[in-house]
């Protein structure tokens, strides 16, 4: 029965770390394949041809000639994302200063807080 060393143990974790590079990277190339706006079905079915027939080749030249568009579309997701992110929050987080300031008019008008209150609760939501 074979026993594996010490070295056997890293070897195999060397291998697996570059087989998981591996894979997202390709992974990584066939979305922005597909992600391209810039490029016609044919010119897009020859880069995915290309990654089946000849992979690790196929992702360098990929990576080569095209890293600064990729990198473009990266950003300018990553930027949408956090528009829409800021969008969100803005939208859920307080209701609109204009919606406080109402609120706690109909809070003064029936007697539940008094005028420095509402006058504090008012500078706050036009603060924001």
């Amino acid at each position: 029965m074979p026993v594996a060393t010490l070295g056997d143990f890293l070897w195999s974790l060397l291998v697996i770390f570059f087989m998981i590079v591996y894979f997202m990277m390709l992974f990584w190339v066939i979305v922005d394949v597909f992600r391209r706006q810039d490029a016609s079905g044919g010119k897009k079915a020859l880069w995915l041809l290309f990654l089946l027939f000849f992979p690790l080749v196929g992702i360098l030249a990929y990576m080569i000639t095209n890293s600064q568009s990729m990198a473009e579309r990266n950003a300018r997701e990553a930027q949408q994302s956090k528009q829409q992110f800021d969008d969100y929050v803005r939208s859920t987080a307080g209701g609109g200063s204009a919606a406080e300031i109402e609120k706690a008019k109909g809070l003064l008008d029936s007697g539940a807080i008094t005028q420095a209150e509402y006058d504090q609760i008012k500078a706050k939501a036009l603060a924001t």
